[in-house]
């Protein structure tokens, strides 16, 4: 069988997001309340994210291999942040309060899977931040030059994403909202096409995959790549991280 040409694999990351009803007219403007215990968890998570992929660096540098332990949990760090996201200014998608849990909850609104290699190429891991600059500047007007700083720290649930893009059409949907009771579609597909991509993008520069992000916006709340199907050399990543209490 031939081989599919890297633009046509399905990319590793899968970001899928659903809404579960109509959200609430009025309960946007005081998520950024209800999302500060969150954020005070995963402030400490993400110090840990950082300190680990370093960590993982070293590790993929000598052996080839992302240690699996701290690749589950940067998974789970990645899934908690965009539940938190997509709940709170990075979407607006849902009114479902997210679980405090590094696991993959299965029937939430917001999921996030992400392939776990099993080999990484050795010198590419030193480089990954170099050529992930083309997509930080584009994410840095979408999402505002602050507000990619404060997606990174998982910690968007303060503001809409401190400007950009992103913020000024999820302001628009919000005030939408209020008035008519209807999220516009179009607006939500793209919105999240554009955390798609974002999130993409913290998995490239994080080490988690040796496949560079496309440069493309994929509109949408299902992922266009098979969930079923792997990309090769690639295992499915565990779901069962254990649970914060």
């Amino acid at each position: 069988m031939t081989p599919l040409a890297p633009e046509m694999r399905p990319y590793p990351v899968r970001v899928h997001a659903r809404q579960n009803g109509p959200p609430s007219r009025l309960l946007w403007l005081v998520k950024w309340l209800l999302l500060v215990p969150h954020v005070l968890v995963l402030i400490p998570l993400w110090i840990g994210f950082a300190l680990l992929t370093l960590v993982a660096l070293v590790a993929i540098v000598i052996t080839g291999r992302y240690p699996r332990w701290i690749f589950d949990y940067n998974l789970g760090v990645l899934r908690w942040s965009w539940r938190v996201s997509y709940y709170g200014y990075g979407a607006l998608g849902t009114d479902r309060y997210p679980p405090f849990t590094l696991a993959d909850v299965q029937d939430h609104p917001a999921r996030l899977d992400i392939d776990y290699p099993a080999r990484l190429h050795r010198g590419l891991a030193l480089v990954k931040w170099l050529l992930a600059i083309p997509h930080l500047l584009i994410l840095a007007i979408l999402f505002g030059g602050g507000g990619w700083l404060t997606w990174q720290a998982g910690s968007e649930a303060w503001a809409w994403g401190g400007g950009g893009l992103v913020g000024l059409l999820v302001l628009i949907s919000a005030i939408t909202l209020t008035f008519t009771g209807d999220y516009p579609r179009p607006l939500l597909a793209l919105i999240l096409g554009m955390n798609r991509w974002a999130l993409r993008v913290t998995a490239y520069t994080a080490l988690m995959t040796d496949q560079y992000p496309p440069f493309r916006l994929d509109p949408g709340g299902n992922d266009p790549s098979d969930p079923t199907k792997p990309t090769p050399d690639t295992q499915p990543s565990a779901s069962t991280t254990p649970a914060m209490h």
